[in-house]
């Protein structure tokens, strides 16, 4: 005659199966907050989008002042 497991023998073998069904993968929904923090253009490419913005400023003052 067998013997039945344990409660703790199940809880453990189920969180084990959990763990290993998990591992690898992302959630299915992510937070939305986190979508929100992300700037859809990088800071490298922000600072010379300002770069050439304000020099050809710069560039056309100088030439007004002076031509």
């Amino acid at each position: 005659m067998s013997q039945q497991p344990t409660q703790a023998d199940i809880r453990r073998k189920n969180a084990a199966f959990a763990n290993a069904v998990k591992a690898g993968k992302t959630a299915v929904k992510p937070n939305p907050r986190d979508a929100q923090k992300k700037s859809p253009v990088g800071l490298w490419a922000l600072g010379a989008i300002v770069f050439v913005v304000c020099g050809s400023v710069i560039f056309e003052l100088i030439k007004l002042i002076f031509l």
